[in-house]
C-alpha cells in the first residue's frame, strides 16, 4: 500500500463555454483546488477539491489553509483524517480521490464493469437557464445527441414563461419519448409550490429537485406528502455529517428521492451512507457531479458505478464534462446518452 510522503495544492480556475444560469445566479468561471499526493517511489495521485460559492458547507475564506492542514495530518498519519474532515466534504472528496488514484496507479479508481470499459452510465441531458428560445434550442440539441432524459433548471425566468416552455416541450414530445426532470434550486416560496407542482404533474414531469429553499423541514415534509410530482432533495442534505442526523432528516421529510454530490454531501463515504439510509426507507437516489472538472467528474462516475452498477438504468447527473473551454483531458467519452470510461 502506497503511503503519501508529500503533497501539493494548485488552485485552478475553469471557464464555462456558456454562462450557466441557476436560480442562485449565473456561473461563468469555476475555481477548484487540485490536490496531488506523492509516494516515496514517485507515484502520484490526483484529486479535485471544488466547493461551490455560497452553497458548499466548506466554502470558506481560508479554504486553502484548512486543506493544507488536513494534508499535513494525512502525511503524518498515513491515512485520511476522516473524523476531522466531516464538516469539509469537498476537501474530503478530493483527498479520497487522490488516495484512490495513488493506490490504484490509474484513473480507474474502483474496479467495476464501467471502469473496465464494458458498459456506459446513462445520464440526463442538462439544460441551463436562459431565454426560452435558447433553452428550447438546447433541449433539441440534447435530443439530437441521443438523450431521453432532460433536466431543466427552473425558478428564475418567471413561472409563466417556464410553464409555456413545458407546454411547448410536451406538445412535441410525450413523456414516453422524453423524461423531464426539473431543478428549482429552492426557487419557489412554500405557498407557491403546490400550484407549481400541479402544473408539473399536468406535463408529466418525472420529479422536481428542491422546490423550496433548504431548512424548511415542516413545509418540505408537507409538500412531499401532498405533491402529485415526486420531490427530490439536494441542498437540503448539505451540512448533516453524522448517520443519526441524516436518518433524522430522511425520517422527518420522507422525500421520494435524494440527489447526491460527493463534494457537498460527505465525500465518497458520506454518499454511500446516504444511499444506504435512503434505501432502508424505500427512498430512491441518484448521483450527480457538482460542476467539477474531469478529475472530479471521473471520481463521481467511478463511485456511481460502484454503488449502483452493474447495469445502471436510472439516468445519473454526470453530464458536465463538456462545460469548460479549458477542462483537463481525461479518459471519459460521451456516446449518445451514456458516459463511458476508456481504460
Amino acid at each position: 500500500m502506497r503511503i503519501p510522503a508529500t503533497y501539493s495544492i494548485q488552485p485552478r480556475t475553469f471557464h464555462f463555454r456558456q454562462p450557466a444560469g441557476t436560480s442562485r445566479g449565473v456561473y461563468t468561471t469555476r475555481k477548484s483546488w487540485m490536490l496531488t499526493l506523492k509516494a516515496a517511489d514517485g507515484t502520484e495521485g490526483k484529486g479535485e477539491c471544488a466547493p461551490l460559492p455560497d452553497l458548499s458547507y466548506d466554502w470558506l475564506p481560508d479554504y486553502e489553509e484548512k486543506l493544507q492542514r488536513f494534508c499535513q495530518l494525512l502525511i503524518e498519519k498515513g491515512s485520511i483524517p476522516v473524523a476531522e474532515m466531516l464538516p469539509y466534504p469537498s476537501m474530503l472528496f478530493g483527498m479520497e480521490t487522490a488516495m484512490l488514484h495513488l493506490q490504484r496507479g490509474s484513473a480507474a479508481l474502483l474496479d467495476t464493469p464501467w471502469s473496465r470499459g464494458e458498459e456506459g452510465i446513462p445520464i440526463n441531458g442538462l439544460v441551463w437557464m436562459g431565454r426560452i428560445d435558447e433553452m428550447m434550442a438546447r433541449i433539441q440539441q440534447k435530443l439530437d445527441e441521443g438523450f431521453q432524459c432532460i433536466k431543466l433548471k427552473i425558478g428564475a425566468l418567471g413561472w409563466k414563461e417556464e410553464t409555456a416552455m413545458l407546454q411547448r416541450i410536451r406538445r412535441e414530445y410525450d413523456k414516453e419519448e422524453v423524461e423531464l426532470r426539473v431543478d428549482a434550486n429552492g426557487g419557489f416560496l412554500p405557498n407557491e409550490a403546490p400550484d407549481v407542482l400541479e402544473v408539473l404533474a399536468a406535463y408529466g414531469v418525472h420529479s422536481i429537485e428542491q422546490p423550496i429553499r433548504a431548512g424548511q423541514w415542516d413545509e418540505m415534509a408537507r409538500l412531499c406528502r401532498q405533491s402529485p410530482v415526486p420531490i427530490a432533495l439536494d441542498e437540503e442534505l448539505i451540512g448533516w455529517h453524522t448517520r443519526s442526523e441524516r436518518a433524522h432528516l430522511l425520517d422527518h421529510i420522507r422525500p421520494s428521492y435524494i440527489i447526491l454530490k460527493p463534494s457537498l454531501h460527505g465525500g465518497m463515504q458520506g454518499v454511500r451512507e446516504w444511499v444506504e439510509l435512503a434505501s432502508e426507507r424505500g427512498i430512491g437516489s441518484w448521483i450527480t457531479s457538482a460542476l467539477e472538472s474531469n478529475v472530479g467528474l471521473n471520481a463521481v462516475a467511478q463511485l456511481t458505478a460502484s454503488i449502483y452498477g452493474p447495469g445502471i438504468s436510472l439516468p445519473q447527473g454526470l453530464g458536465t464534462g463538456m462545460l469548460y473551454t479549458d477542462n483537463i483531458p481525461y479518459p471519459l467519452e460521451m456516446r449518445g446518452q451514456k458516459l463511458w470510461f476508456k481504460p
